[in-house]
Formats: C-alpha cells, sequence, structure tokens
C-alpha cells in the first residue's frame, strides 16, 4: 500500500513525557508572515532539487513545526494509531527512520487524549521537506459497483491473483511480475488486452462479476470496491496484486489527443467520452497495460498498504522511498485548499512515485467521488518523524 539510529531511548521517552504534559497548541491560531515589500527585488527560483533512489538521497531539511486545527490532528491521531502495529514493525525505504523510533510515540498516543493531539504532532516530532517540497496531490475514493455473485449476460470477471503470476528473472536480466511458459522461460504477465479476451477464463480466478467494465476499469485505479448484489448484499473487495504492466493515465491520453482540455480531464468527464464513444473507448482502456487483481476482505473498510483499515479525509497514499508508511503528512499552501492539512501515510498507489508525490483518500459516496474525480492540487509538504531522527538523517554522507 518502503535506516538510521535515534537517539538514545531515554532522551526520546523524556521528550515524549513532555509532550504528554504540555498544553496543546491552541488549535485555531495561524501564523503569519509579512508580505514582501513592493520595493523589494525580485527572488531568482532556485532550479528544482536532484531526485534521490530514497528520502535521504533527494535531501532533508528540518522545518518549523506548524499549527494545526483540533478535529483534523485528533483524526489523523487515530489513524496513526491504527498504523502503529505495522510501523514499528516494518523496513523504512524511505532511509528517514527504522521501526524502532515509532515505539516511544506509538506508546504515547495508546492513551492520549484526542484534546491533545495538536500538541503531540506539534512536540513530538521532526517536521521535515524533502527536496524542495513541491508536492502534487491527487485523489482517490471507494466506488460502489452493481455485480453477480454468478457470470451473466455483459457482465466482466473480477479476478483473484492468478497462481502463475510471479516474480522471476527474464532471459534479459530484468526481474519483476512475469509468468514462466511452456519452455521454462520468465516472460511478461498477460496484459489488459489478453486477460479481456480470456487468458484467464476457466481457471476459476473469479471471485464475482461486475456489470460494467468501465466502473470496474475505475475500481482498478482506485484499489477497492464495494460490490453491490441484485439482493441487496454486499461485498467488499480490496487490491490484491497487479499484473506487472506499466500503468498508463488514460486521463492524460486524452488530453495528448486534444481530445478533453488541459484541467478537464475529470474522472466523470473521462467516463462520460467512454460511454459516448464505447469502441474507442474500450481501445482507450486497454492502453493501460496494467491490471489490478482482487481479493475479499472483511469488514466495511478498505485496506490500505499497512493492512490496516483507512480514513476518509485522512489517510495519504505515498511513495515508500520518500515517506516512511504510518507518517504524518502536512500538506500547506495548495490551490485546493481542501487538501491542506494534516494526513497520514497509510497506502500506496502504482502512479504514487516521487517525492512529495500523494494521493488523499475522501471516502465513499457521491461527493466523495466528486472531490478525488476531479482533484489535482499543487502546494507544499512536511513530513513528520519521529523526534531526533531528523538529525541523523540530515548527518548521514
Amino acid at each position: 500500500m518502503r535506516l538510521l539510529k535515534r537517539l538514545a531511548a531515554a532522551a526520546g521517552l523524556a521528550l515524549l513525557s513532555a509532550c504528554a504534559t504540555r498544553p496543546a497548541i491552541p488549535p485555531e491560531v495561524t501564523p503569519t508572515t509579512p508580505p514582501p515589500s513592493p520595493t523589494s527585488a525580485p527572488v531568482p527560483v532556485p532550479p528544482p532539487s536532484p531526485v534521490g533512489r530514497n528520502a535521504v538521497e533527494t535531501g532533508i531539511k528540518l522545518e518549523t513545526a506548524r499549527v494545526l486545527k483540533q478535529d483534523q490532528a485528533a483524526k489523523a491521531l487515530a489513524a496513526f494509531r491504527t498504523s502503529c502495529p505495522a510501523v514499528t514493525s516494518r523496513t523504512d525505504a524511505s532511509g528517514l527512520t527504522q521501526g524502532s523510533d515509532w515505539q516511544a510515540l506509538c506508546a504515547q498516543a495508546a492513551g492520549l487524549d484526542p484534546n491533545y493531539a495538536p500538541g503531540f504532532f506539534y512536540y513530538g516530532f521532526d517536521w521535515v521537506k524533502i527536496g524542495d517540497g513541491k508536492a502534487f496531490a491527487t485523489g482517490y475514493y471507494e466506488p460502489e459497483i452493481a455485480g453477480s455473485r454468478t457470470p451473466q449476460p455483459g457482465y466482466v470477471p473480477i479476478y483473484r491473483v492468478p497462481p502463475d503470476l510471479v516474480r522471476c528473472t527474464r532471459p534479459d536480466g530484468g526481474t519483476g511480475r512475469g509468468r514462466v511458459d511452456e519452455t521454462g522461460t520468465c516472460v511478461l504477465y498477460y496484459t489488459r488486452a489478453e486477460i479481456e479476451d480470456g487468458a484467464l477464463a476457466g481457471k476459476g480466478l473469479e471471485i464475482a462479476w461486475a456489470k460494467d467494465p468501465v466502473e470496474l476499469f475505475f475500481a482498478e485505479i482506485q484499489g477497492s470496491a464495494l460490490v453491490r448484489f441484485d439482493d441487496g448484499t454486499t461485498m467488499q473487495i480490496g487490491y490484491a496484486g497487479q499484473n506487472g504492466r506499466d500503468y498508463v493515465a488514460i486521463g492524460r491520453l486524452l488530453r495528448e489527443q486534444n481530445i478533453l482540455p488541459a484541467g478537464g480531464a475529470s474522472m466523470q468527464a473521462i467516463k462520460d467520452w467512454i460511454r459516448a464513444n464505447p469502441d474507442q473507448g474500450r481501445a482507450l482502456m486497454r492502453q493501460n497495460l496494467s491490471y489490478i487483481f482482487f481479493k475479499q476482505i472483511p469488514g466495511s473498510a478498505p485496506l490500505g498498504a499497512l493492512a490496516v483499515p483507512i480514513a476518509d479525509r485522512t489517510t495519504v497514499a505515498a511513495d515508500p522511498n520518500y515517506v516512511p508508511l504510518g507518517a504524518p503528512i502536512y500538506l500547506e499552501k495548495a490551490d485546493r485548499p481542501e487538501v491542506d492539512g494534516l494526513w497520514v501515510a497509510q497506502d500506496t498507489g502504482g502512479a504514487i512515485k516521487g517525492p512529495n508525490r500523494f494521493d488523499t483518500y475522501w471516502g465513499a459516496g457521491a461527493e466523495a467521488a466528486a472531490i478525488a474525480g476531479g482533484m489535482s492540487a499543487n502546494g507544499e509538504a512536511l513530513i513528520l518523524v519521529p523526534k531526533g531522527t531528523a538529525a541523523h538523517a540530515i548527518a548521514q554522507p
């Protein structure tokens, strides 16, 4: 849905104890910066920061903690608590932290009164900028699709992960997801078109059937869905695997071909175009070679990359090479103010790659679909890591 030593544990625990007793930062107070003088000379724009293989290689800068609103901080605290069991036991590919760095904070969060959530995040974390900090955020949501538990005319299968989808090494030396053919050679796995044309038919991999292939396609992009059957029962499905083929954003293709205008390729606009042009629309969807396999999941909320339920208007998907999964993320100065505030990195995404690239989760329903489908926001991002870890990261050669 991804290492560094911390300061002595005793120092960290002392700091966390201070967090528990300090009053929370006043939730509605926001710092102000005086406007520049009209006679000031223009400030030259620096070149973009180089992008390394992880956050440490890209560059880290310690920033001043921001003042948080009470409601946002309380929701982020709940999501942070949920993520703690996974965060303290996983390897962090970003180079910013290791599992043990989070243990004291997680222990502190477990019994913390939500009223103290703003102070918890203000005092207990280093707030760091990765690279130039310039962020781009999109949105996702949980769709509901009509389906059937048995094959029906016009319905398309929802597949589980096939057993022949494996990691293997191809003759060219490339390693990744593929399949071993009848000659024993590792080859690329079937494309979307090949799967839709029946490459997996008759193998008993169907977990359900979707009434509308367009809705299933967009459910793949979201990574989860609620399947509603004719008898009123439902099935929660979530991401289980991917065929290893490249993800292609079909909205970008429509813009590049001047079919949809820049800024006009919202999810609903893309759906409308596909339905109005069914043959071209089917060909367009097949240009996205990536195909998602699902699994049935318990409960009523989709699971993120940490295998814990994600939270609407709180969970964000990020690239674990640059953001420790489970870490709080602060977005600010966005040209879509809905995304400003505190989030928690609980998920990943096939198109969410690189530093300061995020996908914000908005929940389920028509409002969530409308916000997520049109979300495209530029702003700035800060990553929150346990107090003291930033100094270790910055000191790395």
